[in-house]
């Protein structure tokens, strides 16, 4: 089963559209993970359109018509594996102790809000993953997202892809 990981593509805001390879793996992907700040309800629209399943939650940014059609917290089940989505985490310091602490059910989350990738295991076995933004890359040096594979109950090969500098 093959994943998508998005968050913070604040369109229009930080872009007038998303890259084309997110939209191409949107479009290969079996389930799409948003962590929120979408920013615009057409965003939300063309994923509701094209992705085979989402599973979304609004963030900091979102308005009101956004935040009455997605929740705060998202979970999905793939292949036996449990997911769980949501836009803030907090600060770094501390954070897999307290994720794991209030997300004791999950296997992984997902989760967005500071632009800055983040692939860490809390202990316990909780997998931690923010795919950065795909349209601002805010300190880092490239706008990012990520895919994986759900095989055999098990998250492998996670990859965390570089966009090039917009023109």
């Amino acid at each position: 089963m093959r994943l998508l990981l998005t968050s913070d593509t604040h369109v229009p805001r930080r872009a007038k559209h998303l890259p084309a390879s997110l939209l191409a793996e949107m479009d290969a992907a079996d389930v799409v993970l948003h962590a929120g700040d979408w920013v615009d309800a057409a965003t939300l629209d063309l994923f509701e359109a094209r992705a085979k399943r989402l599973v979304a939650v609004y963030g900091n940014n979102d308005g009101p018509e956004l935040r009455s059609r997605l929740d705060e917290v998202a979970r999905v089940e793939c292949e036996g594996l449990r997911f769980g989505v949501v836009h803030e985490t907090g600060a770094s310091q501390g954070r897999e102790r307290r994720c794991a602490a209030r997300f004791p059910d999950l296997d992984v989350l997902v989760f967005g809000h500071s632009h800055i990738p983040w692939d860490t295991t809390a202990p316990g076995g909780l997998r931690l993953l923010n795919p950065g933004s795909p349209t601002d890359r805010r300190r880092q040096p490239y706008c990012t997202y990520m895919t994986a594979e759900v095989s055999g109950g098990r998250l492998v090969d996670v990859q965390l892809h570089r966009l090039p500098p917009r023109v």
